[in-house]
């Protein structure tokens, strides 16, 4: 059994922005479930949305960041049989939002994800004393640094191992060079080995550079994080330290991802008795305004807004999306570009598209359950989670072949294209449509790719030798 303490910015059902949430939702609980012993750290941000109030473990003391003192206490609540422990720093934390508000990042975001693994440091010596800290992107990055340097001469946090996860190298945690003062760390530390980058500090490359191991959250992802296209400039620092680096796919929780069960569907239904599917696809064609064609194919989309989804080749080919005989049902938010494209892609073609903007739990599962295929034309995705909550659903995915994607889809299970083009990806919806038409063969795919399992148990197992092989 490992002891095993993760630090993450955000945790479902706490607070969410994407995946990490959900992974750091699920991932702690399954490993208890397989005996590990585990508990996180995550900030008390103002809008945590908490299932009961939350007991002081450790009274007001002051944490001190650099030049800064910050009051701090330590908070904890129990969720799916795991400790959370919560950084109650008000100076930092009092505010609403998670990164940033309405004006864009705070300005301080520097300082409070440094008093995140600082204060992870602190629950490591007085509360939960694992044998590995298990940080999670680059909020968490500076823990393995400040365990190595500030901390190296106290015996206290002998032996404990670092694991960094990377589930998106896109978002680095880059800021000016003046940040070494206010996050306490000595300019001794600012190289290019470290956490200098072209004049910049930054937090993912040194906690690169110290943790013990690394991965990612997808074998694929970590191969492609070493090359110059999907590097985002850190591929040569990754490939130097390869023998630390792996991949281990993320899982999903089947006990809350499962039409047979989902309570939030128009109809329930399972592999033996596909029925329910069709009363969810008429149930989300009326919900948004779409002819009540159950033998056209509908696509569903849900995601956020961002170049990195691959949603510029959807505008390239939204014309030619139309000219099939074929329904889209989109639910997203994020660049203003793209909530603009499909808000105009619904008023040209009113019967092809049924867009709703925005972030929206509830509707996300009644797509994920009504439509017939699922899109994720990603120009990267380190993972992806709804191309597995399709299969389940008996949703077909048409992915770009790339990271998760491409470790989670067989050509037994969806479609999948290579090139990052509006060609490519038309040929693959062509390929889909091609294959709707002959029911018997489709009705065989979906109960194939029903079948399929990517629970977290599988993934924990991994996670839990890892652990071990850091522990020696």
């Amino acid at each position: 059994m490992s002891r095993v303490l993760m630090v993450a910015s955000e945790v479902a059902p706490l607070c969410k922005t994407g995946g990490l949430a959900d992974v750091l939702g699920s991932l702690p609980a399954a490993l208890r479930e397989i005996g590990e012993e585990v508990a996180v750290v995550l900030p008390n941000y103002l809008d945590l949305q908490l299932p009961s109030e939350p007991a002081e473990v450790w009274p007001e003391f002051p944490l001190r960041c650099g030049s800064h003192t910050f009051p701090t206490r330590i908070l904890s609540l129990e969720l799916n049989g795991v400790t959370h422990y919560l950084i109650d720093c008000p100076a930092l934390y009092a505010r609403h939002g998670i990164y940033g508000g309405a004006g864009g990042d705070f300005w301080d975001n520097p300082v409070r994800y440094a008093v995140l693994s600082l204060g992870a440091i602190a629950v490591s010596r007085f509360l939960f004393r694992p044998g590995v800290l298990h940080c999670h992107d680059w909020q968490a990055s500076l823990a393995p640094i400040y365990l190595r340097s500030t901390y190296s001469p106290d015996p206290t946090y002998l032996g404990i191992r670092t694991l960094l996860t990377i589930h998106n190298l896109g978002y680095q945690g880059r800021y000016g060079s003046y940040v070494m003062g206010d996050i306490g760390l000595p300019m001794s530390l600012y190289h290019r080995d470290a956490l200098e980058y072209f004049g910049d500090v930054n937090y993912l490359k040194g906690g690169i550079a110290f943790a013990d191991a690394i991965n990612t959250v997808s074998p694929n992802y970590a191969r492609e994080i070493q090359t110059p296209e999907y590097g985002f400039g850190l591929d040569g620092f990754l490939r130097a330290r390869s023998s630390r680096l792996s991949g281990i796919l993320n899982g999903v929780d089947y006990s809350e991802w499962n039409p047979e069960t989902d309570p939030g569907i128009a109809r329930n239904y399972s592999a033996s008795n596909l029925a329910g599917k069709r009363e969810c696809k008429r149930a989300l064609l009326a919900e948004l305004g779409l002819p009540d064609s159950l033998d056209r194919p509908l696509i569903g989309i849900v995601s956020r807004f961002a170049d990195q989804k691959g949603f510029d080749l959807v505008e390239q080919a939204a014309a030619d999306i139309a000219g099939e005989d074929v329904a889209v049902a989109v639910l997203g938010s994020g660049d203003p570009r793209f909530e603009n494209s499909f808000r105009q892609f619904a008023q040209i073609w009113p019967r092809v598209y049924g867009v709703r903007i925005g972030y929206n739990g509830p509707l996300a599962r009644r797509i994920e359950a009504g439509a017939d295929m699922f899109l994720m034309p990603s120009r990267y995705e380190p993972c992806g989670l709804n191309q597995i909550y399709s299969l389940r659903y008996g949703t077909i995915p048409i992915v770009r072949a790339t990271g998760g994607l491409d470790d989670t889809i067989d050509p037994g299970t969806g479609f999948k294209f290579w090139d990052y083009s509006p060609w490519s990806l038309m040929g693959a919806i062509r390929s889909a449509l091609e294959a709707w038409r002959d029911r018997k063969q489709w009705t065989a795919m979906m109960v194939h790719s029903m079948a399929k399992d990517f629970s977290w148990q599988v993934s924990a197992a991994e996670y839990a030798a890892l652990y071990r092989r850091l522990i020696g």
